[in-house]
């Protein structure tokens, strides 16, 4: 029978491990969720985890300790329900050739939804549209506010997952699309390659940025690149904030050169009397545009696509089978 854990820093997560997904667990084999981990020692936890066959990690989860990549026991799996992997499994753990794999393109469709609505509504000036109505003005002088994704040049700053699905939905408004990233070995059809990052500003209007933060994108988009983009050009951002020199960005902003969708920054808030939050060329969504319909508070009553994936990745695990979303090395130091 296949034994499976969850360590939580306290408790398990309501949504990750949702009482449809426990449910689910439990069809497949024996569960044991242990609460309270992070007053656990990495003896104990690991202690814990030795006897399972499979190590199930999620939004709360506490973190794996590194002794078990050359002491595992029991332990042949780690299963994240979730995304961000590194602040629960150790590299160690990866290159001991312990599987380890995550929610993989779960997200993919929310974060592209995401990016689409921030784009189009930076590119209609929507928020200065809207302040405009409020305060009893009623129409944008053309010359100066708009634009369209029809014939634009639009780069992409990262083919994963995420820019894919934003790929996607994009070809229907029939943009140019060009695209950098040295780690992607196949564009979707009918996108143009372009081999740095100087090129894809060069060329676009419009910038949409979903790369990983790792120590090669941090701080890449710089002042040269945003310099760029022409006058009323538009960045958006769904990915990480530290991508992006936010200081140089700020300057664009403030004088009104180019325009931006931000739902990431660096750190990833704003002081209450920044002033950010008032221009009316900048769109900030919190990290948190994402998001699908409100749940009240109240845990899943269907299985999400992230548990659809872990249940599958189970099933297949148990009959033998190739596990997908599975990190090597590389693409571990990619994620975030």
């Amino acid at each position: 029978m296949l034994k499976m854990v969850h360590i939580a820093n306290v408790g398990p997560d309501r949504t990750a491990f949702a009482p449809v997904f426990i449910e689910a667990l439990q069809k497949l084999g024996e569960l044991r969720l242990v609460n309270d981990g992070a007053g656990l020692t990495d003896t104990e936890k690991s202690d814990i985890l030795r006897e399972s066959d499979v190590a199930l990690l999620g939004w709360n989860a506490a973190p794996i300790p590194p002794e078990l990549a050359t002491s595992p026991g029991r332990l042949k799996y780690v299963c994240n329900v979730t995304g961000e992997l590194k602040f629960m499994v150790p590299p160690e753990i990866v290159a001991a050739g312990i599987p380890v794999s995550n929610w993989g393109d779960a997200p993919a469709i929310d974060v592209a939804e995401g990016t689409m609505t921030l784009l189009l509504a930076a590119l209609k000036d929507l928020h200065e549209q809207v302040q405009a109505i409020r305060s009893g003005r009623w129409d944008l002088d053309p010359a100066n506010f708009g634009g369209t994704l029809f014939e634009a040049n639009l780069g992409i700053y990262g083919c994963g997952v995420i820019g894919q699905a934003v790929i996607a939905m994009l070809r229907p408004f029939s943009p140019v699309i060009r695209v950098y990233d040295p780690f992607c070995a196949e564009l979707p059809d009918g996108c143009i390659r372009v081999e740095s990052l100087h090129k894809l500003f060069a060329s676009s209007e419009i910038v949409t940025i979903h790369a990983g933060l790792t120590e090669d994108t941090t701080k890449s988009v710089t002042a040269e690149l945003l310099a760029l983009l022409p006058r009323h050009g538009v960045l958006i951002n769904t990915a990480r904030g530290a991508i992006v020199e936010q200081d140089a960005l700020f300057a664009e902003l403030r004088s009104g050169r180019l325009r931006a969708g931000l739902d990431v920054l660096d750190p990833d808030s704003l002081p209450e009397d920044h002033e950010a939050r008032s221009w009316t060329n900048l769109i900030l969504t919190g990290h948190r545009i994402s998001r699908g319909w409100p749940t009240h508070d109240v845990p899943p009553e269907r299985l999400l696509r992230m548990h659809r994936i872990c249940v599958e990745n189970l099933e297949r695990f148990a009959r033998g089978e190739p596990l997908r979303f599975v990190m090597d090395p590389a693409r571990y130091a990619r994620s975030t």
